[in-house]
């Protein structure tokens, strides 16, 4: 926690236009109630209307990403689970490009996540119609099914990139596709902040539940468990936030999957603490790779879907090859 509010304010002072800690900090604290600011005008505006909306919406899109990778882990038994592992990701990739090929996105900066929210949520509802065909429904199918889905949509996207002959919308899919915040405005945070705050809570609310699925589904009943209910809950909480915060970040690779691994190694697999500490650890994840991308090839920046690939990736082969010596020691 300390973290990330010291993160807040470095994300706010570093850019391509540096401002002194002093008067990030004293606007920071204008804006809370606290004193006067004494920085410039311009200073101020860069603060609040670009650096300080790009840091929220990068903490609640890591905390998405962040919460939704712990839930899914947890669901599936498996550590290498990730928010985009059901389609979700890729559904709302399908609807972004189709908003930028279209010229739609082009009309209101509303309609790109519109779109996206939408192709997330046809996924969803493909994947789980698909692994309820026939009355019985099991984690094994829906997985298998969300792989298949994931793969047909990435098609479908790749497809609508190559039929595209105009070579500044191909830029824009890239763009979007990669991952960044650069769009981010005040309207960004305000419509993402709700669904995701909600459907954290409601994960929070029934991680006791997701404990004790843990062990086996039989003895979750026995013990009390409306195994499908909670399942359910999980599932589609999970999906909508991931659903929302792809819709205005575009693909964001290895938060859902490194996070949640590396706070279970820290605090062990209570998901009462793992969840909460996985979104805030996410949040903190995504503000540090913000910053980091809007300085490393400054005046030109990074998009932070490369970034966190280019760290998640190594920085999770060194945690499997260290677990795996650790184990073969024991």
């Amino acid at each position: 926690g300390i973290a990330t509010v010291l993160m807040v304010v470095i994300g706010s002072a570093v850019g391509p236009v540096n401002i002194p800690l002093s008067h990030t900090t004293s606007t920071l604290l204008e804006m809370v109630g606290i004193g006067n600011s004494i920085a410039e005008p311009t200073e101020q505006a860069i603060i609040r209307s670009i650096r300080l909306p790009r840091i929220f919406l990068a903490l609640f899109v890591g905390a998405a990403l962040g919460i939704s990778g712990g839930i899914m882990q947890g669901l599936f038994r498996n550590a290498m689970a990730d928010p985009g592992i059901i389609g979700v990701s890729s559904g709302g990739a399908v609807g972004a490009v189709a908003a930028i090929a279209s010229g739609f996105s082009s009309v209101s900066t509303l309609f790109l996540p519109l779109f996206a929210v939408i192709g997330s949520s046809v996924s969803m509802a493909a994947v789980f119609g698909i692994a309820s065909i026939g009355g019985r429904f099991s984690m094994a199918t829906l997985l298998l099914v969300g792989i298949a889905v994931s793969s047909f949509l990435a098609a479908i996207t790749s497809a609508m990139i190559i039929l595209t002959d105009n070579l500044n919308v191909q830029r824009q899919i890239i763009f979007w596709i990669t991952g960044g915040f650069d769009t981010a405005r005040w309207e960004s945070v305000q419509i993402v902040a709700p669904v995701i705050l909600a459907g954290s809570l409601v994960t929070v609310f029934v991680a006791r539940d997701l404990n004790v699925l843990l062990g086996s589904e039989d003895e979750a009943r026995a013990l009390g468990v409306r195994v499908g209910v909670v399942r359910t809950v999980l599932l589609v909480s999970a999906s909508l936030i991931t659903g929302t915060a792809v819709a205005f970040s575009g693909i964001i690779a290895f938060v859902g999957l490194v996070v949640p691994h590396v706070i279970r190694l820290m605090v062990g697999a209570d998901h009462r603490v793992l969840l909460p500490l996985s979104a805030l650890g996410g949040g903190l994840f995504l503000v540090i790779a913000d910053t980091a991308a809007s300085v490393v090839l400054s005046p030109a920046e990074l998009r932070v879907g490369i970034l966190t690939a280019m760290i998640g990736a190594p920085f999770f082969i060194y945690l499997l090859v260290r677990n795996r010596s650790r184990a073969s020691m024991l």
